[in-house]
């Protein structure tokens, strides 16, 4: 996410041309838009890091359920 963040800025800077931000190439954005494109349709689900994240949040609504149900952690 921290890259797209980054091409997102670079975009906005360069098209606005701010500071040293106005010479650099469309071409340097554009390779930053394809790594970026490359690493999150190939490279993370290659790794795992997708799957990862998914079981993360699903692990995290499991805990605050049964957390609710069950009042674990309430104080009475």
């Amino acid at each position: 996410m921290p890259i797209i963040l980054v091409i997102v800025a670079l975009c906005i800077l360069r098209w606005f041309e701010v500071w040293r931000f106005a010479d650099v190439s469309w071409w340097w954005i554009a390779g930053l838009m394809v790594f970026a494109f490359v690493w999150f349709e190939f490279i993370e689900p290659l790794l795992g890091l997708d799957k990862r994240k998914a079981h993360n949040e699903d692990e995290q609504r499991r805990k605050e359920r049964v957390k609710k149900d069950f009042g674990i952690g309430k104080k009475k």
